[in-house]
């Protein structure tokens, strides 16, 4: 063995990797994750990022997961996926469990970001709620009211949302500007308006624990 490899070993590193972590991560959580990075001094996890866009195509998830472990599977020594289940309907789970990588626990974001159990007992009473977060409420004509037709078919938003009641806004920031276009996204859609201060949730426990 080379020296080189010996002290890594002996620092309880892998030679191959050097203890670096690589986070596979949907597109739409690229912030949150830059910001504990920078907020935590994380130097040892990296970051590749997946079309948020997929959230509008979960089908595409699994598989773009696996060509991705596959591409970087030599280089590292742990690699994380931050998606919870986001539609797959359990496939990523099971491809994650067969490729040996873990992943966040939960059904999406809003559960994580809230606490997967609380948001699980919120749940059953907040059937006609739809959720945002930051990155939602920032590209909310990107992710909800482009892909629902709504922009070219106003009169559509009641058959969309005419069950809902309430929008709440799940902030992973304390930020007036953001909140402030959560509440006119909840005017729009003709909901009431709810802002719950998450901070980054379980997203930020479970990169701790890497």
């Amino acid at each position: 063995m080379a020296l080189r490899d010996e002290i890594l070993t002996e620092q309880g590193l892998s030679p191959s990797g050097q203890g670096k972590v690589l986070l596979i991560a949907c597109g739409a959580l690229a912030r949150e994750i830059l910001d504990l990075k920078a907020m935590n001094g994380w130097t040892h996890l990296d970051l590749t990022c997946l079309p948020a866009k997929y959230h509008l195509y979960p089908d595409k998830i699994t598989q773009a997961v696996r060509d991705t472990v596959a591409k970087h599977a030599d280089d590292y020594d742990t690699i994380f996926v931050v998606y919870a289940d986001c539609g797959t309907g359990g496939l990523l789970q099971a491809a994650c469990a067969e490729l040996g990588v873990e992943m966040i626990a939960g059904p999406h974001c809003y559960a994580f970001f809230e606490g997967n159990d609380r948001f699980a007992k919120q749940s059953e009473t907040e059937i006609t709620t739809f959720y945002l977060t930051d990155f939602l409420v920032r590209q909310f004509d990107a992710f909800v009211i482009k892909p629902m037709g709504l922009d070219r078919h106003p009169e559509l938003r009641d058959m969309y949302f005419g069950n809902y009641e309430k929008l709440v806004y799940q902030a992973q920031t304390d930020d007036p500007v953001l909140t402030g276009k959560a509440r006119a996204c909840a005017e729009r859609l003709g909901l009431t308006f709810e802002r719950r201060f998450t901070g980054y949730g379980e997203l930020e426990t479970n990169l701790a624990d890497l």
